[in-house]
């Protein structure tokens, strides 16, 4: 098959102000100040860029990472994707981050259901079910199902160009739904039967309920803020969370099925954090062959990000989820707590009190970015539905005024607020009742009780900027 469509030099890297760019023009313009997309696209990106990073660079400790600096890291990774050039065409013998192996399994499902087919009917049936899935809109990290709700033009469905085809293999990467709508009645790589109603389980970013919340610490460049993310090996021996430490990237050493030897040492390594590999795709025409991945374990299993928002201190492990309702902004003192001085259990993020301390030192502002999708679950089947909505917020800080001050500060203000927030509730909810809005009804489940939830909600957006400034 010809080699086509190669990342590093073709762009399809979405880039605030720019437009599309390559990865080669990604660590050559420390002038690029954000990724952009949609919340789910920017981790995702971010993701690769840091598993590149790593692979290119993984520093032995904090000396070593503030020697790299952001231009030395730019010109190892650019000489790293030299050096593996061929291995980043999305078409080819060896497509990016996609698995041809699996285009024989389904030929060879296909024609045992044809050569079984007793009518007409079903032989159409099962040539149809052998044919590449539709893309859909490339919106969301899932395949269309044949009864998708319209919430917005986003979603309907359209060609995408290869640049779209690439960044949607990214996504499914990490953030695959969890559901039936991928290909089953067969045998996976490694043997397991799949039925006729298979389910797969999300991708590990995603998480198994309604969506991991995460969070980074960005700069005013994408450069900067991939060299304030890295992780050293100083890091990975301290968490004692991955066995097998940074690992090689998927790109250089494919697994040959979702159990194989090379399968298991990189569920227990960092680079699976980054590109997990939990969806088995093959782009095939205007198509996707879509298969169940490497299967990784829940969060209250064990399963670590240092992006995602952990409270470790109990043996129920609990995460923080992206909620609509609720922007990341209005936790920030409890994410933020550690500024204090002050060791306390309950909720942190590993890539922010590493971030933070770096960042604070070399840039003179820097941001907490936080971002994540709501989904539903419905018997497995992972969907957007009604409310659910993608999470994003990024707010700005000063390092030279951080401190126990600052936070007491900060803590002061966002308590004023939640009291304020939760006064003006009481007070519409209050109104709604008075006119009988409820009739008779819990008023939390009635469009009396959505009017009070908002206007809290709205409370918070116009008071933030003068708590942050």
């Amino acid at each position: 098959m010809e080699n086509r469509f190669n990342l590093i030099d073709e762009p399809w890297i979405p880039v605030a102000d720019h437009g599309r760019v390559s990865l080669r023009q990604i660590f050559n313009n420390p002038e690029y100040r954000s990724l952009a997309g949609n919340p789910v696209q920017k981790i995702a990106m971010l993701k690769l860029l840091l598993a590149i990073a790593q692979a290119a660079a993984t520093p032995k400790d904090e000396a070593e990472w503030k020697a790299l600096g952001a231009e030395g890291l730019a010109e190892r990774c650019l000489a790293y994707l030299d050096q593996w050039h061929d291995r980043f065409y999305l078409y080819g013998d060896k497509p990016f981050l996609q698995m041809p192996a699996i285009a024989e399994l389904i030929a060879k499902r296909t024609s045992a259901k044809v050569s079984s087919a007793k009518t007409g009917t079903k032989k159409k049936e099962a040539e149809l079910g052998g044919e590449p899935k539709r893309l859909g809109a490339g919106f969301y990290p899932d395949m269309p199902s044949s009864n998708n709700t319209m919430l917005s033009h986003t979603l309907f469905e359209r060609n995408l160009d290869n640049k779209d085809k690439a960044l949607f293999v990214v996504m499914i990467m990490n953030f695959s739904f969890g559901g039936k709508r991928v290909e089953a009645d067969m045998k996976s790589l490694a043997g397991k039967e799949m039925g006729s109603r298979y389910s797969a389980p999300a991708g590990p970013s995603l998480g198994g309920w309604i969506g991991n919340l995460h969070s980074f610490v960005s700069t005013e460049s994408v450069l900067s803020s991939v060299w304030v993310n890295l992780i050293t090996e100083s890091d990975i021996g301290k968490t004692k969370m991955w066995a097998s430490g940074i690992g090689r990237p998927v790109w250089e050493v494919l697994p040959s099925s979702e159990d194989c030897e090379i399968a298991k040492r990189y569920k227990s390594s960092y680079m699976a954090v980054l590109v997990s590999m939990s969806r088995f795709a093959l782009l095939k025409d205007e198509g996707i062959y879509y298969m169940d991945g490497i299967n990784y374990p829940s969060i209250k299993e064990g399963w670590f990000e240092p992006s995602l928002i952990l409270d470790r201190s109990d043996s129920d492990i609990k995460a923080k989820y992206a909620d609509p309702d609720k922007r990341p902004w209005r936790e920030l003192d409890s994410l933020l707590a550690f500024i204090s001085g002050v060791e306390r259990q309950g909720f942190e993020c590993l890539s922010l009190r590493i971030g933070i301390d770096r960042a604070r030192d070399i840039v003179p502002r820097f941001a907490v970015w936080s971002g994540g999708l709501k989904v539903s679950a419905n018997s497995g089947d992972q969907s957007v539905k009604q409310s659910d909505d993608f999470v994003e917020s990024q707010v700005w800080l000063y390092g030279d005024v951080l401190g126990e001050s600052w936070f007491g500060q900060l803590k002061q203000e966002m308590d004023e607020l939640d009291t304020l927030s939760n006064t003006l509730w009481r007070k519409v909810r209050s109104y709604y009742s008075t006119l009988k809005a409820d009739n008779g009804k819990d008023i939390n489940k009635t469009p009396a009780g959505k009017m009070a939830r908002g206007a809290k909600g709205l409370c918070k957006h116009p008071c933030f900027s003068c708590t942050v400034d």
